[in-house]
């Protein structure tokens, strides 16, 4: 009978414990959620539950965007959007309704401005939307980050995925210079790497307006000095950029540089997206010499690299 009664107190014991722990992480999230709003602003709860409405997104969606995910995700993009990049956006309501590829340079080693990027389209567009990003495939292949990948609403950058997601009205989010592009060394800064092709023939065979992106102040959150390709190759890395601050304990973070978008008009093609590349290279050649031209415009208006 003492047996009996000892399990019975470890079971109410273990209870109370479990529910402890459980009203103690309910608190907690409730307080999170109560420091986000103060500190994003009750515009930022109006523009989630907005852009909930608009997409329909209240289940986790055919390529795993999950909205739970994504609210906290979007939450953090908006924090380093305001207050740690301190970041400007210019021209955001071209951005059109409906379908569309968004064209950016690329850079800075770790992609927040694609997150920058992300956190314009939602906090300054109207209506606010909720874009998706191509990522590289090789992302996939990294523990946990596909899965996380997958649930912030970014998709492998593979045709099939991104026609699909246009047939839904989506806004996508395309970086043509690739991991060149992101891997650029300090001196190279600014010097926009080869375009793919393949953004273009995805526009054209699906009647995609392409909008194009300029960012400046992402080329100096990361100060490289250059590439190992024997370690890039090593650990199957597309490259291994020479990053003192990944070394320094305490440095990991980007430097608070100031974030600048640029949107360009948007930009609708007309030809066969099977056209050879010498006729494909010229569309794209337009598309990044006008990237260019705004990203001299940032330049030429920043006052600095962290104002």
């Amino acid at each position: 009978m003492r047996r009996d009664n000892m399990l019975s107190l470890a079971g109410h014991a273990a209870g109370d414990a479990l529910s402890f722990v459980r009203h103690t992480f309910r608190d907690a999230k409730n307080a999170a959620d109560d420091v986000a709003t103060a500190a994003l602003g009750s515009d930022f709860e109006d523009r989630l539950k907005r852009v909930h409405i608009a997409t329909g997104a209240h289940t986790v969606d055919p390529f795993g965007l999950d909205p739970a995910w994504a609210k906290y995700a979007l939450g953090t993009a908006a924090a380093f959007y305001k207050f740690y990049f301190r970041a400007e956006s210019f021209d955001v309501n071209r951005v059109p309704p409906g379908r569309v590829l968004l064209v950016s340079n690329h850079s800075g080693q770790l992609p927040f401005d694609g997150m920058m990027i992300a956190a314009s389209i939602f906090l300054e567009a109207e209506p606010p939307r909720i874009m998706r990003s191509m990522v590289e495939k090789w992302t996939q292949t990294l523990p946990f980050v596909s899965t996380t990948y997958a649930r912030l609403g970014q998709v492998v950058g593979v045709p099939e995925n991104a026609r699909r997601l246009l047939d839904q009205g989506e806004a996508i989010l395309v970086f043509p210079e690739g991991t060149k592009g992101i891997s650029k060394s300090f001196a190279n800064r600014y010097q926009l790497a080869d375009f793919g092709l393949g953004f273009l023939r995805l526009a054209l065979e699906t009647r995609t307006p392409i909008v194009p992106i300029a960012v400046v102040g992402a080329e100096e959150q990361y100060i490289s000095f250059g590439n190992l390709p024997k370690l890039a190759k090593l650990f199957h890395m597309p490259s291994f950029p020479l990053v003192p601050q990944f070394m320094i304990p305490g440095l990991q973070m980007p430097l608070p540089v100031k974030y600048r978008i640029y949107y360009g008009e948007p930009m609708l093609f007309d030809g066969d997206p099977d056209d050879d590349d010498a006729v494909i290279v010229e569309k794209v050649e337009s598309v990044r010499a006008e990237i260019r031209s705004m990203i001299a415009r940032g330049l030429r208006e920043r006052k600095g690299y962290f104002r």
